[in-house]
């Protein structure tokens, strides 16, 4: 393979990673914020908000460092 071949698949297999852990989180996010909800729905709430913007925010970050 070419060097840019590699690159593409490395970078495939690396956004691939980054769906699959989001998607898992994401899965398990409803039951994360009504717990903390529980004790106080602000904290549930944010937590809702910084689980939905890490995930723009890792690829942002990745986008970031392959600059």
């Amino acid at each position: 393979m070419t060097e840019n071949g590699n690159q593409t698949r490395s970078n495939a297999i690396a956004a691939a990673i980054i769906l699959l852990a989001s998607g898992v989180c994401l899965y398990f996010m409803p039951q994360i914020v009504l717990g903390i909800g529980k004790t106080s729905p602000v904290l549930g709430a944010a937590a809702g908000a910084a689980i939905i913007l890490s995930f723009f925010l890792v690829f942002w970050l990745r986008s970031r460092f392959k600059k």
